[in-house]
């Protein structure tokens, strides 16, 4: 059976101010009226039933979810007690998993993803599907970059590629890099964007958990021991709350030996900052991008996004200005990655109602 896993716990801090705890990012439609995780579910649909979509989230996102999304059940829906980064979210879905099927086949995506080509998309999780069920290895998704991006984590592959797309196996993984380092690995010809979207088989990637994360993977057993019953719930808490903090990328991608990348040409984006935003908007000729009321003079290169008040910008270039009930943000476009800290700040002076 195959299983798409929907990681939709973050709040997307970069899209402040419209991006709130209750009101987070995968929740933002942000260029039509759909939400960015309805996208989600439903161009994964075709591979996945959806009895078989598993929504990791919070307590506090899951009913707003089910709003977004009135046709998920609360079978659909797995709650972390507490946000504990990528690898323990992954590790608590495949456990899940496994007891409906150990061989199983799983999709892990992100909720807050942009995708053009859906069907070509569809292509490529179909033929990663296949080669994670017959060769057992560790698959991820490339995107071949059309920038030096420092916004995003990059993946050096081998130069044994084969089929349509292409499959390699992968040499190395990269963090987010500085400019002059982007502008290499764009050079190289060998890098791809790490697009966050992983296809395994269940058993494998425990079993890799199991040998390079070997005291989450403990703590994963205890859990899948656990009943239904309202003390198993507060004992879930509790072992929860020993799991370490880290990503699936850190704590086995980058360590294990079969992983595999397979080459996606759909027109990705995982939409990561307000520039971003602004690049994918459509612009007036003096280069301004909005959405809602604005008024532009003298101004361009501009990102408004204000759907209840006027904006007017006057004498401005490449600004980024996003009004919200109660907070305004103006930036200039090439600080867009630094608006986390407006948040990590407001979180520092307990500004609940900002956040």
């Amino acid at each position: 059976m195959i299983y798409s896993v929907i990681m939709a716990g973050g709040v997307g801090s970069r899209f402040w101010p419209l991006s709130r705890r209750r009101n987070p990012k995968h929740l933002l439609s942000l260029f039509d009226d759909e939400p960015l995780i309805s996208e989600t579910i439903n161009r994964i649909l075709p591979v996945t039933s959806l009895e078989n979509v598993i929504i990791v989230t919070n307590g506090t996102q899951a009913p707003l979810i089910s709003k977004a999304y009135p046709a998920l059940q609360p079978s659909n829906f797995l709650i972390e007690p507490v946000g504990r980064n990528t690898a323990p979210c992954i590790g608590l879905a495949a456990v899940k998993i496994r007891k409906a099927d150990p061989e199983a086949v799983m999709i892990v995506l992100p909720a807050d993803h942009l995708i053009d080509d859906i069907p070509e998309f569809q292509r490529c999780i179909r033929r990663a599907v296949e080669v994670a069920s017959e060769e057992k290895c560790l698959m991820t998704i490339g995107i071949p970059p059309t920038r030096p991006e420092t916004g995003y984590g990059y993946i050096q592959r081998n130069s044994d590629s084969r089929g349509e797309p292409k499959v390699c196996t992968v040499k190395t993984f990269a963090e987010k890099p500085p400019l002059a380092t982007a502008e290499r690995f764009l050079e190289s010809g060998d890098f791809y964007w790490n697009s966050g979207i992983f296809i395994w088989r269940v058993d494998e990637i425990l079993r890799q958990i199991e040998e390079y994360l070997p005291e989450l993977y403990q703590r994963l057993l205890e859990i899948e021991s656990l009943g239904d019953s309202p003390q198993s719930v507060k004992t879930l808490r509790r072992i929860y709350r020993r799991i370490n903090n880290i990503s699936i990328d850190y704590g086995v991608m980058e360590r294990a030996e079969h992983v595999k990348l397979i080459e996606g040409n759909f027109g990705w984006s995982d939409v990561g900052s307000w520039e971003e935003a602004y690049r994918r908007s459509k612009k007036d000729n003096s280069g301004n991008a909005f959405l809602g009321g604005h008024l532009f003079i003298d101004s361009k290169n501009c990102y408004v996004n204000s759907p209840k008040k006027l904006v007017a910008v006057v004498g401005m270039e490449d600004v980024i200005i996003v009004e919200s009930r109660n907070a305004v943000l103006v930036c200039s476009r090439d600080k867009s990655q630094d608006v986390k800290q407006v948040v990590e700040k407001l979180e520092r002076m307990n500004a609940k109602r900002l956040l």
